[in-house]
């Protein structure tokens, strides 16, 4: 992916990077994750759920996995780029309970995850840090896969830059 609005979630260690793709058919995804961010929606909220070689889950305040909304207050469509993929380790992507769904819950993979494919919009990659997520990615969790100490991203920024 390239082209597209620098992105960097900052957690306990060093800067998570990741880039938003330039592509039409995702605006309002993109307006959405960015416009939360510039509110400061994401600012410690907790991961709620971490799921070894699957993925890591954040963006619900209640840090129960059933809440958060989108910038407009209510769930909006799926945005599909079906030549974007879950090809691996480090695709960010939209989280959701069903088909037009997208509030504010978002997921970085651990590992390819193909059977998401069609399903979760795409809309970055990590660039750089990604020893962060995979350290994240080994976190204890209980059985319900929530973190069994806290967990939260410190901040999630726009970057005025393209050197992320």
């Amino acid at each position: 992916m390239t082209g597209g609005l620098p992105l960097l979630l900052s957690g306990s260690a060093p800067t998570l990077k990741a880039k938003n793709p330039a592509d039409q058919t995702l605006q309002q995804t993109c307006e959405n994750f960015t416009t939360l961010v510039t509110r400061s929606y994401y600012k410690n909220i907790p991961v709620h759920r971490v799921i070894p070689d699957f993925m890591i889950q954040t963006g619900d305040p209640t840090g129960t996995g059933r809440g958060g909304e989108s910038a407009w207050g209510s769930p909006f469509e799926d945005e599909i780029n079906p030549s974007l993929k879950h090809t691996g380790a480090g695709i960010l992507s939209m989280a959701n309970s069903g088909p037009n769904t997208n509030g504010s819950q978002i997921f970085i993979t651990l590992a390819p995850t193909p059977w998401l494919d069609g399903k979760h919009a795409i809309f970055g990659r990590v660039k750089s840090g990604m020893s962060i997520v995979q350290r994240l990615g080994m976190v204890r969790t209980d059985k319900d896969d929530r973190p069994v100490e806290d967990v939260k991203v410190r901040e999630m920024r726009i970057s005025e830059s393209d050197e992320i």
